[in-house]
């Protein structure tokens, strides 16, 4: 059987407001319909191939994230289920079965939450230039993959084209005000640490993840996707070693592909060899495993 590969949406009697990297949303009315396709994006571009049923990992990852905070932080979720969601939805089900969220509509800040507890990334190239990461000094001795003496706060804009500038806290302040960018701070490093903690005794080195924080009602909710592959990098413990690149289970599988190519990372990107297709699938549905305890069926 061929696994059916979904890189957009055209959802007749649904109203499109936004097509995004990886996720097209739907207005509903009182609610909206995130709908997460099989795209995959890389230094900023999308890439017109798809990875198969990378859209069912991230909508069945966020849903057990999502309940697994809950006591930390509220969500925007509304139903998982298509066959709780309104009639005018589910006449796509077979388009939009696994990889479909009704979610509350809130004000989205627009900001890039990010907690780090080891250095890579974006935060290493900043390291490397100035020896700090988002204007948080750091000791002069770290190696690539160095864990950090404890977990900082490196918020990013949130570019809808381009590339993502890392900001300091004080612009976060400026963005969102004190209030806010206090809490949404202390709550970020909260997940992190607790996802860490869990991830760790499932064999998982959580180096960093990106949250999405929307407001409403006067209170602030988790929104989009939670400790993902495409918003978080994932280590396999077994095989750490600082001072050099890790062994990744999540899109950097990709990444490491394309900074091995002589791609200049601007549209039109090159073409994924099926190899590296099939390895991506493969470490996506590899790490909800190992963090579910299930397989992902369907």
């Amino acid at each position: 059987m061929t696994t059916r590969v979904v890189t957009t949406t055209d959802l007749d009697g649904l109203e499109l407001t936004k097509r995004g990297k990886v996720r097209d949303l739907y207005d509903l009315g009182d609610s909206l319909l995130i709908v997460a396709t099989d795209r995959i994006s890389a230094f900023d571009v999308v890439f017109e191939q798809g990875i198969p049923r990378k859209g069912e990992v991230l909508t069945a990852l966020s849903i057990f994230w999502f309940e697994f905070l809950e006591e930390i932080a509220p969500n925007h979720l509304i139903a998982t289920d298509i066959d709780r969601m309104p009639p005018e939805v589910q006449r796509h089900r077979e388009v939009l079965r696994g990889r479909s969220l009704q979610v509350k509509k809130a004000t989205v800040l627009p900001v890039e939450w990010v907690a780090r507890g080891y250095i890579a990334g974006s935060g290493w190239k900043d390291y490397q230039r100035t020896g700090a990461v988002c204007g948080i000094p750091l000791p002069s001795d770290l190696r690539l993959s160095s864990r950090l003496s404890e977990t900082i706060f490196t918020p990013a804009t949130k570019a809808e084209s381009g590339h993502d500038e890392n900001i300091d806290y004080d612009q976060v302040v400026s963005i969102v005000g004190e209030e806010p960018a206090r809490e949404l701070k202390e709550k970020t490093i909260r997940i992190y640490e607790v996802a860490r903690d869990f991830l760790q005794e499932r064999g998982i080195i959580l180096c960093d993840t990106k949250l999405e924080w929307g407001w409403e009602d006067g209170r602030p909710m988790l929104i989009d996707e939670v400790l993902t592959p495409d918003s978080s990098r994932f280590w396999a413990a077994s095989r750490y070693e600082e001072g050099r690149a890790q062994d990744s289970m999540d899109k950097q599988f990709v990444r490491d592909f394309l900074e091995k190519s002589d791609w200049d990372k601007t549209p039109p990107p090159p073409t994924l060899p099926p190899e590296v297709v099939q390895g991506t699938t493969e470490r996506y549905l590899d790490v909800y495993k190992q963090i579910t305890g299930k397989e992902l069926t369907g």
